[in-house]
């Protein structure tokens, strides 16, 4: 989308197709994507997201009487018979039919809701598709790590009914209620996929930020009991019994929790969800706790029965970096934070675009795992209003191919003052000044 100083016109952009073939050469910052805002690198740049292929072998063209460039799909605007090229054999990608023409309704409410948990389904809109597909792995990664962490969680039950631990039967139970935290975070990513309306216009994607702010409160709260309960054991020492088995669940705690931090954090970054990797990062701090629990067994074993509560009290040190971590990402993310080199990225690869004479003004932002861009172009004053929403349009199609967790793209023409006029003039007492 883009806003042209130059002269007032209205346009769809989303009715515009372009049919742009050509490779880009972008040096997109991947290592610093990967490390906080996405790692795109098992994502396909070179996806095209505005040339949809219309296969003209499913009907005949000897029939039209009009270029198939022009072809529309209103029934009084054709002059052949409607039958003479059935709708079913031809694709409708490129003439740019609204949401509101599929044959189906998202429900609504609760049972709409719980429909979408168990039933995906996608669009032909190609950029709606990318986040929809990530949103599926989103989901997806959570289901197989939730299934890793009930494991785990029904190992260590096993080893409670063989040993009768109470002090294990608790920490069963806290790992059970952890891996809980899959599920809010599930229905995030779900609801986050619901289209805008004339009241949520951005759509629906902080959800998942929100999501991102329960995970981090839960591992706050988790850190603090396994600090509290270290403290009680330090000043009322309790006999730690069933070393073995003891030992055996906490190596198992450790590997399950640990696993599943390397899974959920790796697809995180991949897909660019701040909250799930946050959700990786807490079953980290589950896994540690299990670690401290191994320490302190092993060291209870070699004849020091305070070993347990000291080692459970530092490795709350570790704990809470952990989480401070995790918060940390959270709280940029509902702050519009973005990784520097992205807006770097953003203002290289624009300024590439032939025509483009400078770029201010960038700005990027995080909605759930999508990325917006809106940024100003400065272009000859003389050219005229096609021209211009040309060069936006290769500005944006070049963006969408170096980024690919891009979604949207606001792109506004400035006319260049090189005689020193001011073209803002107008609503220039309107501006802030920070």
């Amino acid at each position: 989308m883009q806003d042209l100083d130059k002269q007032p016109h209205a346009h769809d952009h989303s009715a515009e197709p372009h049919d742009h073939d050509h490779p880009h050469d972008h040096d997109q910052p991947r290592d610093q994507l990967g490390q906080r805002n996405g790692d795109t690198s098992s994502l396909d740049p070179e996806h095209d997201h505005d040339d949809h292929a219309h296969p003209h072998d499913d009907h005949d063209h000897d029939d039209h009487d009009h270029p198939h460039g022009d072809h529309d799909h209103s029934q009084d605007d054709h002059d052949h018979p409607h039958d003479d090229h059935p709708h079913d054999d031809h694709d409708h990608g490129e003439h740019g039919h609204a949401h509101g023409d599929h044959d189906h309704a998202h429900a609504g409410g609760l049972r709409g809701l719980l429909g979408e948990l168990l039933h995906t389904h996608s669009h032909s809109e190609p950029r709606t598709d990318r986040a929809l597909e990530s949103s599926e792995r989103g989901i997806w990664a959570l289901k197989i790590s939730l299934v890793g962490l009930l494991a785990t969680a029904l190992f260590q039950v096993a080893i409670v009914l063989i040993s009768g631990s109470v002090a294990l039967l608790a920490d069963t139970i806290h790992n059970f209620a952890d891996a809980l935290t899959a599920v809010p975070l599930w229905i995030a990513f779900v609801v986050g996929r619901r289209p805008p309306t004339r009241r949520y216009t951005y759509g629906y994607r902080r959800a998942e930020d929100l999501a991102g702010i329960f995970v981090v409160l839960v591992m706050v709260a988790s850190a603090a009991l396994a600090g509290w309960e270290s403290y009680r054991k330090l000043i009322a020492p309790e006999p730690l019994t069933n070393l073995y088995w003891v030992m055996a669940a906490a190596v198992i705690g450790f590997l399950g929790n640990e696993l599943v931090a390397l899974f959920r954090i790796r697809i995180g970054r991949e897909i660019g969800s701040a909250a799930l990797e946050a959700d990786g990062l807490h079953a980290r701090t589950d896994g540690l706790t299990s670690l401290a629990v191994l320490v302190g067994a092993i060291g209870v074993w070699l004849g020091y029965p305070r070993a347990d509560p000291i080692v459970g009290l530092l490795i709350t040190i570790p704990i809470l970096q952990v989480v401070w971590g995790a918060a940390r990402t959270i709280w940029e993310r509902l702050m519009d934070a973005v990784d520097p080199a992205l807006v770097d990225a953003v203002e290289r690869d624009a300024a590439r675009i032939a025509g483009v004479e400078r770029v201010h003004d960038v700005r990027m932002r995080w909605l759930g795992h999508s990325l917006e861009a809106e940024l100003h172009a400065d272009v000859d004053s003389q050219a005229s209003t096609a021209a211009s929403h040309a060069i936006a349009q290769e500005i944006e199609h070049a963006l969408l191919h170096a980024m690919p967790q891009l979604t949207t793209v606001t792109v506004h023409i400035d006319p260049s003052d090189t005689a020193g006029e001011d073209f803002h003039a107008v609503t220039a007492h309107h501006r802030v000044k920070l």
